[in-house]
């Protein structure tokens, strides 16, 4: 059949521009899309499709804005993966993934995960949609409001309008910026700017897990750390903060401005917005001097751009190390000019209008007055600082400090903070409520000298300080949480454990319970009451009188290890204070009795879940990976983010207690370890802990460190995930090695098949492979060859392509050491001699 020369030019041209663009914002799971084909939004302010950045000749599928040169790309999917040619395509699956393929052989390059679709979940004509705000979703067909992915919830450099960082407090899911390595690779950067929601919740640039930027808490209008002019009228911010969520996103008051968040690949962070063809900084964060986290200025310095030199002490307070300051070496930072008298009386002082100190260690209340958080703070000789969480509306809220006051500075139109000082150097000394004034606080100015009465009642209260100081047997280090009581006592001690003596000779103040108080809530100790048995004793539920559940550790008489345990764990847990860790609420010490109170965990311990048939079903994959993640973002805390290095030695799954809302709280530090900043790891004759748990080299050498615990851990993630015990379990070939089993599955491709059955309708199989592969790091034989809990935070919030495992430590491929092994009820503890 002879067609016309003229029609036949028309039919290729038309395939061609068929070919070439998609001139719609959507795709369907039947078209593909090749490198020279794109999207472009309803608005046409966006595009998507494959590109090359800066200089480089390698592609990658990303978002842009459409008409703007020179190109300024917002999103990349394949950052970490380039494709080298033109070969690239991109699909929708019919289980609503996308897939980016390239070569030939049509190679995985990027894979997207989905929360809310499994292989065994039926979706119904998946699309992906452009939408206006340059967000790339996933959805069914007829339904335009459920989205199944989007690529707002994988950022890259950019923070777009309507898009939001943060972290779901329930899923554990986290949204972060992440830089660029360079303009012209977009593989992700060393800078990180989150939501760090550790103690009241900030916005943190980090270089790493270095911290780098900070700008401050939410205070109802703003980020406490940020300029006021940055809170200009067409920008609208919002900031969630509640059980489920911590999140911050803003929206431009009028459509037509086009603005956007932006963090290089120098960390450098900026608003620019879109004005007379070119991109105007409307805000940059790095021509502050004061920016930088810490700004050199040390503990309790005050830093302040506008002079020379930058760095001061606070009022009342005096350089550490008047030398290095007088020659602009400012890193030792300030000291109190007079010595606190706490709890005869102190007062505050006020500092107007400062970037509020680091926060991450700090408590709150959100429902307090100033006038309730003046009164908290003064009842806690350990609380430094206190502030209104929000200012608007004459303020409300309630933040404390507690230790030295991190990376304070001057800022126009900020918050006031309250500072602990001697009353000599305070401006206030009493707050009371004035009726009809919104409890403002009324200042009343020190004035003349301490009479002869007032200075013989505080050297009465040292001297009986003193003496009950002596009479005293345990050293507990300041808390960094709230005490609620007036009833106080003073501790000291020195702590035995494998000769590690601490000579540190803190006080501290713990709230006391008396033997009759714990005795009516306990009801007399009574076997309905009992929580659990262990090394330690016994563990009873309690109520107090105002209605708070307690959890009662009591001191076995006859406990081998009780009497050092006690100590230890008072030690370690009274410094320490995170989400993830068990809270000590106080202690009691009477007659032949002691004992630890805690907060009481509704839920028991995870052991009782995932390795009981019936209470295992109530676990889906999601309760189960927020477990996982909670528990190791305790151990990266007790590692690296507190005060001290801590490895706990005892990481099971009887140990990790489980609270109303099933967030995992790390419990039992009577075998815990602390590592002063030089050490990497010790060694000890008596190994203590629960086999199938312990790593190999502490097994057999005695030898110990993080990566003993980070070895626990990964015991745990398999256990979690399959929900049987590593030693004792029942799994085909290896009866006695979970890890076994799950090694073999990892190198036959069938991981998958480790998870639970009744888990694989709600699980995402892409986080479950993740996981285990992460597990199976963790469980090397070698302890060099496991990853850093920092590392392995960074493995389960990231997407990067992981390193291969090597085999897993199995205890029957190692000269096992004689066990001594003695059981009390539930709790089976060993002490291994090594050879």
């Amino acid at each position: 059949m002879n067609i016309p020369h003229k029609i036949l030019s028309f039919v290729v041209l038309f395939s061609i521009l068929a070919t070439c663009t998609v001139q719609e914002d959507t795709i369907t799971n039947d078209q593909v899309f090749r490198d020279n084909n794109t999207l472009v939004s309803a608005n046409e302010r966006f595009e998507l499709g494959f590109f090359s950045p800066g200089s480089s000749s390698n592609r990658y599928l990303g978002i842009w804005y459409k008409n703007i040169s020179p190109k300024t790309v917002v999103w990349v999917a394949n950052r970490a993966r380039p494709i080298t040619d033109s070969s690239g395509v991109f699909r929708v699956l019919t289980n609503g993934s996308l897939l980016v393929t390239a070569g030939r052989n049509h190679t995985t390059i990027w894979l997207s995960e989905t929360s809310l679709v499994s292989s065994h979940t039926t979706i119904i004509n998946p699309v992906a949609q452009l939408l206006n705000l340059g967000n790339l979703v996933v959805r069914e067909k007829s339904d335009e409001e459920r989205y199944i992915w989007q690529s707002f919830d994988y950022p890259a450099d950019t923070f777009l309008p309507g898009m939001k960082i943060g972290k779901d407090l329930v899923s554990g899911f986290e949204r972060q910026l992440r830089s660029w390595k360079s303009q012209d690779d977009p593989s992700p950067g060393e800078f990180i700017t989150l939501i760090d929601t550790n103690g009241f919740p900030q916005v943190f640039e980090k270089q790493g897990l270095v911290p780098r930027k900070r700008y401050g808490p939410w205070n109802g209008v703003t980020f406490n750390g940020l300029p006021k002019h940055t809170n200009s009228s067409f920008i609208s911010h919002t900031f969630v903060f509640n059980d489920k969520e911590v999140s911050y996103g803003y929206t431009m008051a009028k459509s037509s401005i086009i603005a956007r968040m932006y963090m290089d690949s120098e960390g450098n962070f900026y608003t620019p917005n879109w004005a007379n063809q070119t991109w105007t900084t409307y805000w940059d964060a790095n021509t502050d001097m004061c920016v930088m986290y810490g700004h050199n200025c040390g503990p309790n310095g005050m830093c302040n751009g506008s002079k020379s030199p930058l760095c001061s002490c606070m009022e009342g307070f005096e350089p550490r190390k008047p030398d290095e300051w007088s020659a602009s070496q400012w890193s030792s930072g300030c000291r109190r000019r007079k010595p606190l008298d706490c709890p005869n009386g102190d007062g505050f002082r006020a500092f107007k209008n400062v970037k509020l100190p680091d926060a991450r260690r700090s408590w709150y209340n959100k429902s307090m007055t100033l006038g309730e958080c003046d009164s908290a703070c003064k009842r806690n000789c350990s609380c430094s600082a206190y502030a209104n969480i929000e200012i608007a509306q004459g303020g409300s809220g309630c933040l404390l400090w507690f230790g030295d006051l991190i990376d304070v500075r001057n800022i126009e139109e900020s918050q006031d903070l309250y500072v602990r000082m001697a009353k000599s150097d305070a401006t206030i000394t009493e707050y009371k409520s004035e009726p009809n004034s919104n409890k403002k606080r009324r200042t009343i100015i020190v004035v003349g000298s301490i009479s002869s009465s007032i200075l013989v009642m505080v050297m009465l209260g040292i001297a009986i300080a003193y003496v009950w100081r002596k009479k005293t047997t345990f050293l507990v280090e300041a808390p960094d949480g709230l005490d609620q009581t007036t009833d106080k006592v003073y501790y000291s001690m020195k702590s035995q454990d494998d000769g590690n003596d601490d000579n540190d000779s803190n006080i501290t103040e713990l709230s006391y319970y008396s033997l009759a108080q714990i005795l009516k809530s306990t009801d007399d100790f009574s076997n309905e009451n009992k929580l659990g048995e262990g090394g330690f004793g016994s563990v009873y539920m309690g109520v107090l009188d105002d209605g708070r559940e307690i959890a009662v550790k009591r001191l076995s008489k006859t406990s081998r290890q009780g009497v050092n345990e006690f100590k230890n764990e008072l030690r370690f847990i009274a410094k320490l204070q995170h989400r993830n860790l068990i809270k000590l609420l106080g202690y009691c010490n009477e007659g032949d009795e002691s004992m630890l109170i805690y907060e009481c965990m509704p839920n028991k311990s995870l052991d009782l879940f995932i390795f009981d048939k019936r209470r295992s079903l109530t676990l889906d994959w999601s309760t189960r990976f927020h477990i996982i993640h909670g528990i190791a973002r305790g151990i990266l805390y007790l590692h690296q983010d507190s005060r001290f290095k801590i490895v706990h030695r005892d990481l099971k799954a009887s140990n990790i207690l489980l609270d109303r809302d099933m967030n995992p709280k790390i419990s039992d530090f009577g075998l815990a370890r602390m590592f002063r900043d030089h050490e990497n790891e010790a060694n000890t004759s008596r190994v203590v802990g629960t086999l199938g748990y312990i790593s190999p080299e502490y097994a057999v050498d005695g030898i110990f460190s993080e990566k003993s615990d980070v070895f626990s851990f990964g015991v745990l993630v398999l256990e979690i995930i399959s929900g049987k015990k590593n030693r004792g379990s029942s799994v085909k070939k290896d009866s006695d090695s979970l890890l076994a089993h799950a090694w073999r599955l990892f190198e036959e491709d069938m991981a998958v098949e480790l998870l639970s059955p009744h888990m694989r309708e709600s699980s995402v199989d892409s986080k479950v492979l993740r996981s285990i592969h992460i597990g199976l790091l963790c469980v090397q034989h070698y302890a060099k060859d496991r990853p850093s809990m920092a590392s392995v935070v960074l493995m389960f919030d990231q997407d990067d392509v992981l390193p291969l495992p090597k085999q897993p430590a199995f205890f029957a491929k190692v000269s096992m050491p004689e066990v001594n092994q003695f059981s009390i009820d539930e709790v089976t503890m060993t002490e291994l001699e090594p050879r």
